[in-house]
């Protein structure tokens, strides 16, 4: 089936079943020549109500036969996402075979990404590398086993690959170097579920002195599998899933479609395959540019940080809600003028919440102190990360002129990511 005909077939069956699709793809024409004659999807919208899977407008029928996912947020605010069984495991079967790749015969893998509390990535990654077509061994350990007794099953089972998020990873060299013991036998690392930076990389060297580290691939709860990760990828680099997701890169500013390489534009994804939870031209979040030209297969594309108005954005672990920081922002300064600046330092994140005083404004101070009281209840697990030095949390009174605006269209951005996705120096 032609992609055409293919999305075409898709954007019906959302309007028939789906109300949100009913509405937002309302003045669209039944068969369309290109994605871009569709509009982009209203993330906000998209996912207004979609705490409530008998209220969420998006989906296209009842959950009886599906998996539910958390994609962050507070325990009360987080959203849902929901895949069929069947669309589950086509997810898992093709990111498992891009994954094939990063493997030799005879690997033994720990996996160390999260399980509980509806987290996807552990049975995301349990479940792809029940798919990996080289021989491997799967040791499931989580990402709650402690850094002694990971130490000491990595000697014992001869253990040579890790795969986990940044923070884990990052986390566990912290306690190597603090016992000053290295792990010479570990040769490969795979991190996913954010990006590793370039300080970052060296605290591993330090302590894991032969691991090649490579992303294990770019996938979310929420979009799916989105690339796949060769050994010809330089860092930040991935390559489209031909066949399983289509991939647009189009300019934040006109909406118009990027196919120029090294030209950084928003990241939209569009899925052949998801029917319950439908996502035509959804933006990822992500900035990014293209690295080969139009037309080669399983196009190469590079990461250049998070949108500036993305929904969502990743710092280690924590998945922190734009609007339910905004939320927070307003009730707490009584000023809807706020910021969120990501940086790297030191070998950890530093993130600086910058906000403009409200008419009932209290003095500095006590805003900064309720400011970061709140932060830390609406992600507890920022005091893990400070704890492990892997995160700074920065509370700054600004003015207008201090907050950064897109330099074309003059809007201010929730999000500014100055990290450096593309660098090993």
């Amino acid at each position: 089936m032609k992609t055409t005909d293919l999305i075409s077939e898709l954007m019906s069956f959302a309007r028939q079943h789906s109300p949100y699709y009913k509405n937002s793809l309302a003045d669209v024409p039944e068969a369309i020549n290109t994605l871009c004659e569709l509009p982009l999807l209203d993330s906000a919208a998209f996912w207004n109500h979609s705490e409530s899977l008998d209220q969420w407008p998006v989906l296209t029928a009842g959950v009886e036969h599906a998996l539910v996912f958390k994609t962050g947020g507070s325990t009360g605010n987080g959203r849902l996402s929901v895949y069929t069984r069947a669309e589950w495991q086509q997810t898992v079967d093709n990111f498992g075979r891009s994954l094939s790749a990063q493997f030799s015969p005879g690997d033994r893998v720990a996996n160390l990404f999260f399980s509980g509390d509806l987290y996807a990535s552990f049975l995301f990654v349990h479940d792809s590398l029940a798919h990996v077509t080289t021989g491997i061994t799967e040791f499931p350990f989580t990402g709650e086993v402690e850094p002694p007794v990971l130490a000491d099953a990595i000697a014992q089972y001869r253990i040579n690959v890790l795969a986990g998020i940044p923070a884990q990873l990052l986390t566990f060299a912290s306690w190597l170097e603090q016992n000053e013991r290295t792990l010479p036998a570990v040769d490969t690392v795979l991190y996913g579920g954010e990006s590793l930076f370039a300080s970052q990389r060296q605290r591993l060297e330090r302590v894991l002195p032969n691991a090649r580290i490579a992303s294990m691939g770019y996938a979310s709860v929420d979009a799916g599998f989105i690339g796949a990760s060769d050994r010809d990828c330089d860092e930040g680099e991935h390559r489209s899933p031909d066949g399983h997701a289509l991939l647009e890169i189009i300019d934040e500013h006109t909406g118009e479609t990027i196919e120029a390489c090294d030209q950084t534009g928003l990241l939209v994804l569009t899925s052949p395959h998801r029917r319950l939870m439908p996502l035509i031209r959804y933006p990822v979040g992500d900035l990014a540019c293209w690295r080969e030209p139009a037309g080669t297969a399983r196009r190469k594309f590079a990461l250049k940080g998070r949108s500036g108005n993305s929904q969502r954005v990743r710092v280690g672990i924590l998945s922190l809600i734009t609007s339910e920081i905004g939320e927070n922002v307003r009730c707490i300064t009584g000023s809807d003028d706020w910021q969120l600046l990501i940086e790297q330092a030191n070998g950890g994140d530093v993130l600086t919440l910058k906000w403009m005083p409200g008419e009932r404004a209290p003095t500095t101070d006590q805003i900064c102190q309720m400011l970061q009281v709140r932060l830390i209840e609406l992600y507890p697990q920022i005091s893990q990360l400070q704890a492990a030095r892997l995160l700074e949390i920065r509370i700054q009174r600004c003015g207008f002129a201090d907050l950064t605006r897109h330099p074309r269209a003059g809007k201010s951005l929730r999000i500014v990511d100055l990290r450096r996705y593309d660098q090993h120096e």
